[in-house]
């Protein structure tokens, strides 16, 4: 187990450093001056000058490289234009937001998809399986940033039940998690569905069903407990979909999680800031994939990893 583990650490690191210099390349390309904008139009040359120097930013580029990789082995992801504050901090500050609107979107999309995918499953061709398959159609087709002002307009404006944006309890989270969560309850509907479906035409299925088993537990303590894998692997790819597809849903309900936190880092050419958001959400990504395979294990004993 552990020399498992260390391996695909060891496999995690080239994409970090690929995902990395892709990012830092990217957000010196783009054009815009995060000099100009601390200080506005109206700031005089060596006032500029003087805050470039400071920032380092006159520096050539495979300087600012180096010393930021430098600065990431030794845990120092620079400091925030934007913020004045170390971009750890600030990133960690803002990475609880996103854990828990992504974490409440994931609780959505089993929630839907898992029960909607086992009824399809077992009324295969029917009515009630087309209305299932229309409506994933429709979760796939919509598009976050389309279904999120919608709900806002139902929900909120309408009907006056739930908040428009912000952080706060239970009822902030309902409309930002729906967002999320709607699409990817079509896909694992689906998924389910269809492993499922293969499932329950296997030998052992027609062996408990002449033993005279009934068919719930068919369904359920064979049938389903024998398709958790490749669920359970959409399931670890979609969390990790979640913690890097939540800027457009964070920025449409102004949830102060790190896609928006990014967004700002754009807006505002705040280059260490951007870099530590993204850093954040590839390091999520590899951890939830890890932890994914790991879930393995648990869910089938046949799995073994040395």
């Amino acid at each position: 187990m552990i020399r498992y583990l260390s391996f695909r650490l060891l496999l995690a690191l080239p994409a970090l450093w690929l995902i990395l210099t892709m990012v830092f390349m990217l957000a010196h390309i783009v054009p815009g001056d995060p000099v100009a904008q601390m200080l506005g139009e109206g700031a005089r040359a060596d006032d500029l000058r003087q805050l470039r120097h400071t920032l380092g930013l006159d520096l050539p580029l495979p300087v600012q490289y180096g010393r930021y990789l430098a600065g990431i082995a030794h845990g120092n992801l620079g400091e925030s234009f934007r913020f004045q504050q170390p971009v750890l901090q600030v990133v960690i500050s803002h990475y609880p937001a996103t854990l828990e609107l992504a974490f409440v979107a994931l609780l959505v999309c089993v929630g839907i998809g898992i029960p909607a995918g086992l009824f399809a499953a077992q009324r295969r061709g029917t009515s009630a399986d087309h209305a299932v398959g229309v409506f994933t159609l429709f979760g796939l087709s919509v598009p976050n940033f389309a279904l999120g002002p919608v709900l806002i307009l139902v929900f909120s404006v309408i009907l006056g039940w739930l908040p428009v944006s912000g952080r706060g309890g239970l009822p902030h989270l309902i409309l930002p998690a729906f967002t999320l969560g709607a699409a990817l309850a079509a896909i694992l509907t689906r998924m389910v569905r269809s492993s499922v479906i293969e499932e329950l035409s296997s030998d052992y299925v027609r062996t408990a069903r002449a033993k005279g088993l009934s068919e719930s537990a068919v369904l359920f303590r064979h049938a389903f407990r024998n398709a958790l894998i490749p669920i359970i692997t959409i399931l670890g790819l979609q969390f990790g979909t979640l913690l890097a597809g939540t800027i457009v849903t964070e920025s449409i309900f102004s949830w102060p999680g790190i896609g928006r936190l990014a967004v700002q880092a754009i807006g505002a050419r705040d280059y260490p800031l951007l870099q530590g958001c993204i850093l954040m959400i590839a390091v999520s990504y590899v951890f939830v994939n890890l932890l994914t395979d790991l879930i393995y294990a648990l869910a089938d004993p046949r799995v073994r990893f040395e």
